[in-house]
Order: C-alpha cells, then sequence, then structure tokens
C-alpha cells in the first residue's frame, strides 16, 4: 500500500486533547488516521480509516438524545474512550468519545482499510470492529497503546488535497438524516457506500 513506511509511524498515539472537541470536527480530521491494535503474539494490525460520521446529544441519531443509561454511560464520559456498541443484536460498531465529559458526543468509525488485504474486508461498521476483534469488552477503554487499541495521527504520505474528502449526510438512520456529518476518503475502495455520482477509483491508489 505504501502509506507507512515505518512501523514506528503505528506506535505513535493521537493526543487526548485531539478527542476534546466536537465530533463534527473531530470526524473528518480522523480520515486518513491509523486504527492500531496490538495482537497477543506482538505483532500489530492497522488499517486506515476511509470513513466517519459524526453524532452528538443535541441530535436525534446520536444514542444519548433521550438520556443516559447503563448501555450509553461511556458516551457521556470524557472523551479519547472507545464507545462499543452491538447494533440489531449481531454487529459490534466502535466508535470514539469526543467532546466534554457529561455531554454525549462521539465519532463511529465506519470504514477502514487494510494494507495486504482484501480492499473491502473492514468496508463497514460491523466490519470494521470484526477484523480488528472489537467488541463491548473495549466499551469504555481508553484510547492509548497500553490498552492494545489506539489511534495514530494521518501519515505524512497520506497529506488530503480538498477535493479528497467527501461531505455527505448520514446513512443507516431514520433520524437526523439532514446533517451532512459523513465523512469519506474519495480515493479509497474500502467506504461502505458512497455518494449519489461519486463513482470508486478504478483499482487501489491511497498512496
Amino acid at each position: 500500500m505504501g502509506l507507512v513506511e515505518q512501523e514506528e509511524l503505528t506506535s505513535i498515539v493521537l493526543p487526548a486533547a485531539f478527542f476534546a472537541r466536537p465530533a463534527e470536527r473531530v470526524a473528518p480530521e480522523l480520515v486518513g488516521c491509523l486504527l492500531v491494535r496490538q495482537r497477543g503474539d506482538g505483532s500489530r494490525l492497522w488499517g486506515v480509516i476511509v470513513e466517519t460520521e459524526a453524532y452528538c446529544q443535541s441530535e436525534p441519531a446520536c444514542h444519548g438524545y433521550r438520556r443516559r443509561s447503563a448501555s450509553n454511560a461511556t458516551l457521556f464520559g470524557p472523551p479519547g474512550r472507545f464507545y462499543v456498541y452491538l447494533t440489531y443484536g449481531v454487529h459490534h460498531c466502535v466508535n470514539v468519545v469526543t467532546g466534554r465529559p457529561e455531554w454525549a458526543n462521539g465519532v463511529l468509525l465506519r470504514a477502514a482499510e487494510l494494507p495486504g488485504e482484501p480492499e473491502r474486508r473492514a468496508a463497514g461498521p460491523g466490519l470494521l470492529a470484526r477484523r480488528f476483534g472489537i467488541d463491548r469488552g473495549h466499551d469504555g477503554a481508553a484510547v492509548e497503546a497500553l490498552r492494545g487499541l489506539w489511534l495514530a495521527p494521518r501519515p505524512p504520505a497520506l497529506a488530503l488535497a480538498a477535493d479528497d474528502l467527501m461531505q455527505t449526510e448520514r446513512i443507516g438512520i431514520s433520524q437526523g438524516r439532514e446533517l451532512p456529518w459523513r465523512w469519506y476518503l474519495r480515493r479509497s475502495r474500502a467506504v461502505s457506500r458512497r455518494a449519489a455520482g461519486d463513482r470508486p477509483p478504478p483499482r487501489l491508489h491511497l498512496s
């Protein structure tokens, strides 16, 4: 893939201050960043985040819109933690808590592209969680290397031009669809669903 020439780049962890901002600001900046999982054998599984969505307590699509509960408590916690929930009783979805404590705010990681693997292996939130082995056991875990699951900054090789990032309405929800809070990397074929009229690239060429 040519995105990360040195393994050291996956060791860098995004600072807590990065997440202490509104979800709609963090979400587009997470596109191109790396999701990294430390495996039991010492190796690292990593992928480029190519699609994100923002959610906020002020709008009805957010899990914390109506009230705080045992299942969504992490979303009200400090920023820089993973919020993992089960959808339809089958698929796990991975979010990162953003904003400030006591205000539900987060970014859903919708899709990732992994080097050397089929381009659509993690082209959707459920597929992403499955490939990285993320489940409810990771809910509330801090985004840090000590926990074995973290987010690394966007590699210099993946600097984005103005037209690389597509902003659209969110998908897979019934309320709040008018908010243009989904972003994806147009250069990637691992996006879960492209906007109408936006044709995928003819071949993989993220680098």
